[in-house]
Parts: structure tokens; sequence; C-alpha cells
């Protein structure tokens, strides 16, 4: 009996170091090594890093912790943004509805519509751009009163979803928005490849969040060591957190989640989102070009189409991704309703 379960332990590992060995070489080398590089990076930090890769040519994905549950602070936005879309695509209302500013939507942080005077009045579109360019909270309450949060909710269940949760209107100064907003690399990667595909509601919908995205002003994470070239993205932060979600735009399309938390200090996570951006970025290409010689043809020829650049990011001061997420010490003085 003995001799029976020893040939047969042997044969398990006998067929185990098979598949990994073949699963070895259906990995191409650079992902191989991409994925070496995140675990190194993710490894030796004591912060707690999350992140998600996809090729868009061909649907490889590489990651680190790609299904952690994190903090999602502003990239929780991009789910708000589908929600505002998918109800305007079913005709319940346009770009030009107006929204009126209620006391409970204000939210400090970046942005100037706070400072508005309760009952001004701003369009969807004011509203959308505003969310996410300037990452402005209080016009990110507006839209989830317009579309309701059971309704953004549901509709991350309906794309499969699961982790990417909104369960309050955005309050800063609490505590509780940590646990609140919600969500992984795995379902934000999910979600703007869709986007970048022009599969998310539709077409028409798909390009003009992108646009959207590709006019972010918070440049200082994901776009700081890349070329000139256009990514469509949004960041988030609180005072141990930093994330970036986006699509880059290179020759060799992409998507990439970056999430950081329990960090302990906002340098050390810009430090390690710049670090998995240029890996991901050189390993991508590198993808690219094994892909070219082996002969392999891209999966989603939709991937291939870039958007018209736009205006290169600014040089961004070192802080410039922090104040979306803070408390004035007294309020500003109310502006004119645009």
């Amino acid at each position: 009996m003995r001799q029976i379960v020893a040939l047969v332990t042997t044969l398990i590992f006998a067929v185990s170091a098979v598949a990994n060995a073949d699963a070895q070489i259906d990995m191409p080398a650079p992902l191989a090594q991409l994925q070496a590089t995140l675990a190194s990076v993710g490894e030796h930090t004591s912060a707690k890093v999350a992140v998600e890769i996809r090729d868009l040519s061909t649907g490889y994905t590489s990651g680190y912790n790609m299904n952690a549950v994190m903090p999602a602070a502003s990239t929780i936005k991009i789910p708000v943004m589908v929600e505002v879309f998918r109800q305007m695509e079913a005709g319940k209302f346009d770009l030009n509805r107006r929204v009126e500013l209620y006391a409970s939507d204000r939210d400090w942080g970046s942005g100037d519509i706070a400072s508005s005077p309760v009952g001004a009045t701003f369009p969807v579109s004011t509203l959308l751009a505003q969310m996410i360019t300037v990452s402005d909270n209080t016009a990110a309450n507006m839209l989830i009163r317009l579309v309701g949060r059971a309704h953004i909710n549901a509709t991350m269940r309906e794309l499969g979803l699961h982790h990417t949760k909104l369960t309050d209107y955005i309050r800063t100064a609490e505590w509780s928005v940590r646990t609140s907003l919600r969500t992984t690399p795995s379902d934000m990667v999910s979600l703007l490849s869709d986007m970048a595909r022009n599969k998310l509601i539709d077409e028409w919908s798909s390009k003009q969040m992108i646009a959207i995205l590709e006019h972010q002003e918070i440049n200082t994470l994901l776009p700081v060591p890349l070329p000139d070239i256009p990514i469509a993205h949004k960041t988030g932060s609180f005072d141990d957190t930093l994330n970036d979600v986006g699509i880059v735009y290179a020759d060799a399309p992409y998507v990439i989640a970056v999430m950081t938390t329990d960090l302990p200090s906002l340098p050390v996570g810009r430090s390690i989102i710049h670090r998995i951006s240029k890996v991901a970025y050189t390993h991508i290409e590198r993808l690219a070009k094994w892909r070219a010689a082996n002969g392999i043809d891209a999966v989603n020829d939709a991937a291939q189409a870039t958007p018209a650049p736009q205006d290169a990011p600014d040089a961004a001061d070192a802080d410039s991704d922090v104040p979306m997420w803070g408390t004035p010490t007294a309020a500003p003085a109310p502006s004119a309703t645009p």
C-alpha cells in the first residue's frame, strides 16, 4: 500500500511540474518579467498595494493582489459617470439637464462648486467635467443624487463588478469614507477595458467618457514616467491612500489600475505608482514586440484605435494629487451661478 501511495504521489508531482513548465512556456517572457516585478514591488513595501494591467491587443493580464478590495477614493467617480451615461442613453435626461445644488451636496476639496450658493444650477455636462477633471466632490454628490446610489451599484453588479460599491455620498470629513467607497483593480480594469473597446453602454457613451478622462488635470501619478502619449485616467487619494486607474494609448494600448493604501506617506505612494507605471509601459511595449516576432495578431481590433492626442500634461506640483480630499478651515465666498 505504501508503495502505491508513493507512486501516486510521485505521479502527482510529475504532472504538476509538467503543468507548471507548460504555463511558463505559454506565458510570454515580457509578461512573466512584469509579473515578477509587480510582486517584488508589492512585497517590499509596508503599504498595501494592488494592481492589474491588461494589454488591450491580446487580453493578456498581469497583476498583484488584483482582487483586493481597496478604498476607491475618487476613482469611484468613474462608476458614477458610467451610470450618468447609462441613464442618458435610456432617455432620462441629457447633457443640458440642469441640477440644483443642495446644501447636503457640499463636500469641500478640489473644485469650486461647493462655494456656489444653494439653489445654483449646473448642467450635467459641467458636473461631469468637474467631477472627473478636477475631482470636484460636490459635483459628484449632485450627480449621485440625480441618478441614485442604488442604480449605480446595480449597474456595477450587472457589469460583473461585484466589489465596486458606493454605500454613501462622498463625505470626506468622515472616516467611514474609506469603507463607503470600495473597489478592486480587477473591477476598474474590466470597466475601463469595455470603455476602451467602445462597448461600455454604447460607442458614443464610451468615446465621450474617454474624452472626459483624457482631460484629467491631476497628472502626478501614472503619467509622470510616461512619454508624451494620451492617457484617459482618474486619480483618488486620502491622507494614506493614492490610486490611479486609466487607459494608456501607447503604441500597444493597455489598461492599468494601481491602488495603494496604509501608506506611511503620500510620497511613498507616488513612488510606488511611478515605478509600476514605468514598468507596465516598458513590458507592454516589449510584449508587442514579442507578439510581432511570433506572428500573433491582435485579438481586439477596436483597441488599436488611438484617440486624437490631447495637450501634454503640465508638470504638476508634487502635492497636487492631495487637495481633492480635505476640509478647509473656512468656507470660500459663494460664486455666481454658472
